[in-house]
């Protein structure tokens, strides 16, 4: 693991906000291998002894990202219903891994497991406004109209209404129609329920991206870590403002 500057791990370890931990460390209260630290060190907590008050940190979980390709029938919750798999069971790396989002089970595609709550939250917070995208196999062809509809906004069974998306169609088959659907909000089914309200039928969903994050070439079952290139574009992500518009 790479080393990171001191103030972030303490930070990570509980012991404040970053600003703080800057406090501590010019405050003489920490030391690195028994060394009195000073602003601007950089430490592994993998391997470096850090002491606050001359007693050693509990060092921070190290932070890890997967990118899976989840297959179809595999759920994306670490508690899956009896008989089938869950998204963890496919990922063979020690310590706590948490689902970034949901992919229902009948869908597959790209889903992100970490242990870093702060980018969960950055990911998943209506705030942001992450845009997620789809490719969707309808049973059918729609029309202009449907398609138009599915951009500005559709009112669902429960009376909302989505916001508005990005609808392509991308391919005409004999098995139906291909669209690519880009959306930055994201409710429980709400591509298929969508299509139902629409008069259409989904039969089959793949989230191939999510933000910045591209599912690439990986194919079902089959999962990478993630690059810090990755890692340092999703947590640079801006909040979306609240007149945003497509």
């Amino acid at each position: 693991m790479a080393s990171e500057r001191l103030q972030k791990i303490l930070a990570r370890a509980g012991h404040g906000s970053r600003r703080a931990c800057e406090i501590l460390i010019t405050s003489g209260r920490v030391h690195v291998n028994g060394n009195l630290a000073t602003l601007g060190d950089r430490a592994k907590a993998s391997s470096d002894r850090i002491t606050l008050d001359q007693r050693e940190i509990d060092l921070p979980e190290e932070l890890t990202y997967i990118l899976l390709h989840k297959p179809r029938g595999v759920e994306s919750t670490l508690r899956p219903q009896a008989g089938r798999a869950g998204v963890r069971d496919l990922v063979n790396v020690p310590g706590r891994l948490y689902p970034v989002g949901r992919l229902d089970a009948e869908s597959e595609g790209l889903i992100l497991l970490t242990n870093d709550g702060a980018l969960t939250n950055r990911l998943t917070h209506p705030r942001y406004g992450h845009e997620k995208v789809y490719n969707v196999l309808l049973d059918g062809y729609p029309d202009k109209n449907q398609l138009n509809a599915w951009q500005r906004g559709v009112v669902l069974e429960d009376g909302e209404k989505t916001a508005r998306a990005g609808v392509r169609l991308i391919k005409k088959g004999a098995s139906g129609s291909w669209l690519r659907i880009s959306m930055g909000e994201g409710r429980k089914h709400q591509i298929r329920r969508v299509a139902l309200t629409l008069g259409m039928r989904v039969k089959r969903l793949i989230r191939v991206r999510l933000s910045s994050l591209p599912l690439g070439k990986l194919k079902p079952g089959e999962w990478r870590s993630l690059t810090s290139v990755e890692i340092a574009q999703l947590n640079s992500q801006r909040v979306r403002s609240k007149h945003h518009k497509r």
